[in-house]
C-alpha cells in the first residue's frame, strides 16, 4: 500500500470516529469531575465503544482481502 492510499484510508478512519463520536456524545460510564473552575472529563465507555466498532470495520475489511 503506498503512502497516499494509507493516508487516504486514515483520514476516512478520523471521519468515520468524529460522527461516531459526534452521535454518540457522552455515555453512562464516562468519567466527568467539576470542582470550581475545573472540569475533566475522560470519556472512557465512548472509547470502548469506538475501539468495538473499529475492530468490527478492520475484521470485516481484512475477511474480504
Amino acid at each position: 500500500m503506498n503512502m497516499g492510499k494509507l493516508f487516504l484510508l486514515l483520514g476516512v478512519i478520523f471521519i468515520v470516529i468524529g460522527l461516531i463520536w459526534t452521535f454518540i456524545g457522552r455515555l453512562p460510564g464516562d468519567i466527568s469531575f467539576k470542582k470550581g473552575n475545573f472540569s475533566f472529563h475522560f470519556p472512557i465507555m465512548t472509547s470502548i465503544v469506538v475501539s468495538i466498532i473499529l475492530t468490527l470495520i478492520f475484521y470485516i475489511i481484512g475477511r474480504f482481502r
